[in-house]
């Protein structure tokens, strides 16, 4: 297990095994819990206060959604996210945005736009400074911004759930130079169709926005797994 994994007991008011199963996932899908390692069951249940039979829910939960697999000989094990894992996710997400649009569209207000616009000029800080981390959190803000507007709730709920791996995955896109800078003028230009009501353009620039943020992440990905690790 990560030495520095601490888990701490956990509050009563919600099924045991859908906080273990939250708590897992995101250790997991932010690298606290690393691929490869086993979730010895005794170990993972002294640590988070629960008997065996929640976690072992909680695992089962983990193992549809591909974040670990039950090994022969070695029992559960965190499972190494594939190039194909990341476009998978990245295609889920980016189609449910494309489906959010119109309701957007209608439901956009003046002041959301200038809520949008002091965003951008927080990002303009942030690339000024270089500062990719806050960069990248500022765009995965806007973006949800936008989505929420559309008050399609069930939509939001399982773009909601794939927020976690776009957070992680979309810092390594956002460190392209290229890309930063071509995404942040395409972020000005998202608002100024917003602003005008424009849904044809604003599907049109958005489609071919979040594809290349798709495909930037991946590269970048693949190159990371090429480059030797020090």
């Amino acid at each position: 297990m990560s030495a520095g994994l601490r888990f701490t007991p956990m509050p009563e008011n919600r099924p045991i095994r859908e906080i273990a199963y939250e708590i897992l996932k995101h250790a997991i899908i932010t690298g606290d819990i690393p691929a490869g390692e086993r979730i010895v069951e005794t170990d993972y249940a002294g640590r988070l206060h629960i008997s065996r039979t929640p976690l072992r829910e909680a695992l089962r939960k983990l193992e549809r959604d591909g974040l670990v697999e039950c090994v022969v000989r070695r029992g559960v094990v965190v499972r190494a996210f594939t190039l194909e894992d990341v476009s998978q996710i990245y295609t889920i997400r980016n189609v449910l945005e494309m489906l959010t649009l119109p309701a957007v569209i209608k439901n956009v207000a003046d002041e959301d736009i200038r809520s949008l616009r002091e965003k951008l000029k927080d990002m303009d800080g942030c690339l000024e400074r270089e500062d990719m981390d806050r960069l990248s959190q500022l765009a995965r803000s806007f973006h949800d911004q936008i989505t929420r507007l559309s008050k399609q709730y069930r939509i939001l709920r399982v773009i909601e759930s794939q927020d976690e791996f776009i957070t992680r995955f979309s810092a390594l896109a956002i460190r392209h130079e290229d890309r930063r800078s071509q995404a942040h003028r395409e972020h000005y230009q998202i608002v100024e169709f917003l602003e005008n009501r424009d849904l044809a353009n604003l599907e049109t620039l958005m489609a071919a926005h979040i594809e290349r943020s798709k495909e930037k992440c991946i590269q970048a990905l693949a190159l990371q797994r090429e480059t030797p690790q020090e």
